[in-house]
C-alpha cells in the first residue's frame, strides 16, 4: 500500500510513521519459529547479552528465503517507494538483524542510526510480537531528525547540548501490534525501552535507501530490492 501525501508529510515532519500495512499471520508465525530455532541452535553470527544469552541474529538477509521475502514484502516496499522513490536498495552492513528482547538489567540507550545527514537511510522495524510500554516498545523523540546535523557517536544520550535543551525529556513510546511496521528516519533520536515483563519482544530491523544514481560501482553491501540501478553521472 502506497502512502498518501499526508502520511509522507507526517513522516517528513515527525521522522517516523506507523505503516498502514502489516505482515500476514502465517508469515509472522514462520519468522518467529525460524528465529527461535536459530537462537536455540546459536547459528552464527549472533550477539549475546551480559548473561550470555543469544538475543540477536545478525546477517538476516543471508539466513534464508523466509527472511528475504518478509523484508521485501509489498507491505513494506510499496510504502518505502513513497519515501525513497522507485529504485530501492537494502543495506547489509547496517541493522540486518533479528532481536529477542528479554527482561534484563537494561542496556538501552537513545541513538541515531547514522552519524551524518547527506546519505541518510530509512529504518524499518518489523514487530513479530506485540510491543508495549511494559515490554520495551520503541521510544522516539519526534522531529529530532531535523536537529543537530552531526554527532561524534550514534549514542547521543550523554550529549551536553541535548541535555541543556532538555531534548531527551521529550521521548514518547510507540507501541506496535504483531506484524506492524514502524519506519524511522535514520537521524531520528530513538531507542528501545526496557523489558519489565517475563515475556519477550521479538522484532527485525532493516535499513533501506535510494539507489545511488551517481555511483556506477557495484557495492556488495547493498542489495537492489526494487527498481533498477541507473547511472546518471554527467562524466559520460
Amino acid at each position: 500500500m502506497n502512502l498518501t501525501p499526508e502520511q509522507v508529510r507526517l513522516f517528513r515532519h515527525n521522522g517516523f510513521l506507523k505503516l498502514p500495512g502489516r505482515l500476514a499471520d502465517d508469515t509472522i508465525d514462520g519468522l518467529k519459529a525460524q528465529i527461535r530455532e536459530e537462537i536455540r541452535e546459536e547459528v552464527a553470527p549472533v550477539v549475546r547479552d551480559r548473561q550470555g544469552h543469544v538475543v540477536r541474529l545478525s546477517d538476516l538477509w543471508n539466513r534464508g528465503a523466509i527472511f528475504r521475502q518478509a523484508v521485501t514484502a509489498p507491505e513494506a516496499l510499496d510504502a518505502l517507494e513513497s519515501l525513497l522513490g522507485p529504485d530501492i536498495e537494502l543495506i547489509l552492513n547496517r541493522h540486518n538483524h533479528a532481536t529477542l528482547r528479554l527482561a534484563d538489567e537494561g542496556t538501552d540507550y537513545l541513538h541515531r542510526d547514522i552519524l551524518q545527514w547527506s546519505r541518510g537511510i530509512v529504518t524499518v522495524l518489523f514487530f513479530l510480537e506485540e510491543t508495549t510500554v511494559e515490554n520495551g516498545c520503541t521510544q522516539v523523540i519526534p522531529g529530532t531528525h531535523l536537529l543537530f546535523p552531526g554527532f561524534r557517536s550514534v549514542n547521543i544520550t550523554e550529549d551536553e547540548a541535548l541535555r541543556r535543551a532538555e531534548i531527551l525529556d521529550q521521548t514518547v513510546p510507540v507501541p506496535m501490534p504483531p506484524g506492524g511496521m514502524l519506519v524511522i528516519d535514520s537521524l531520528l533520536i530513538h531507542g528501545a525501552g526496557r523489558n519489565r515483563t517475563e515475556g519477550s519482544r521479538m522484532s527485525m530491523t532493516m535499513g533501506y535507501h535510494s539507489a545511488d544514481e551517481l555511483s556506477n560501482v557495484e557495492n556488495p553491501r547493498r542489495v537492489l530490492v526494487r527498481g533498477e540501478h541507473r547511472y546518471l553521472g554527467n562524466d559520460v
